[in-house]
């Protein structure tokens, strides 16, 4: 890990989706630099269980970023600290149904959450940072932004804002010293994830990351470039940009029949 985390990105951390899996992981690769941090998510259990096992000072803020409010209530407890680094992990979405199968209510849900939600935060965030002249976002996004595909329509078109999103402001506070990066994952082993129980050998194969081989490659990649796709994705990030569009939908159509079990 770099050694000079804390110099560029402390004193505080804000990680919203901080709770478990890839968020858990980026918690624990900034405590160990030395980073005091702010978990976010819906649930306090979680943030609290994992925030007593942090070397660090700790606040946690319980949040639906979906909601109107959210900006309000993260600013209350926030507002007397200096957050120089901003991880949006925030976005999973389980709803493996098309489109005209779910509800607008869950449909604004996901858009919500996955495209407002970062928005709102790296503006809100990143104002001071570009004022310090320091600072960096990192916003998490997805290998299937780079095809789409059935069942998953409106989460991968959420996770190609992500991407776009980030290299475009990558650009705009690049000249300020603030560090911007759209970190492009796959498959990850987060209990949101396993919970699918789709297969890791033989045929319909996914090959998942580890969270913290996530986490770790997302603060190497920091400062570098705008988009990073994790090792272990790129082969398939390779793989998808070669194929014809049709082709490439259909291939990550297949993933979200599995996970619908069909």
């Amino acid at each position: 890990m770099r050694d000079d985390l804390k110099a560029k990105y402390g004193p505080w951390a804000l990680i919203a989706g901080g709770s478990e899996g890839i968020g858990e992981m980026f918690a624990r690769e900034l405590a160990a630099a030395g980073i005091n941090l702010v978990l976010l998510a819906r649930r306090a259990e979680p943030l609290q269980k994992l925030a007593a096992s942090l070397p660090v000072e700790t606040r946690i803020v319980t949040v639906d970023l979906t909601s109107e409010a959210m900006i309000d209530a993260i600013r209350a407890q926030t507002d007397d600290l200096e957050i120089g680094l901003l991880v949006y992990n925030a976005g999973v979405d389980n709803h493996a149904e098309d489109v005209l199968d779910r509800s607008m209510r869950s449909l604004r849900w996901s858009i919500d959450l996955t495209v407002i939600g970062q928005t709102l935060l790296a503006h809100h965030f990143g104002g001071p940072m570009r004022e310090r002249r320091r600072g960096g976002i990192i916003l998490v996004g997805s290998l299937l932004a780079y095809a789409g595909g059935g069942g998953m329509s409106v989460y991968a078109a959420a996770k190609a804002y992500c991407h776009t999103f980030a290299k475009g402001l990558w650009h705009e506070l690049k000249p300020y010293g603030v560090d911007v990066l759209g970190l492009v994952v796959s498959a990850t082993k987060t209990p949101a994830y396993l919970k699918f129980g789709l297969p890791e050998e033989g045929a319909g194969a996914i090959v998942a990351s580890e969270p913290a081989l996530v986490a770790r490659e997302g603060l190497e990649q920091l400062g570098r470039e705008p988009l990073w796709v994790v090792s272990e994705a790129q082969p398939m990030a390779a793989h998808l940009s070669s194929l014809p569009p049709a082709e490439a939908v259909a291939l990550v159509s297949g993933t979200a029949a599995a996970m619908r079990g069909d």
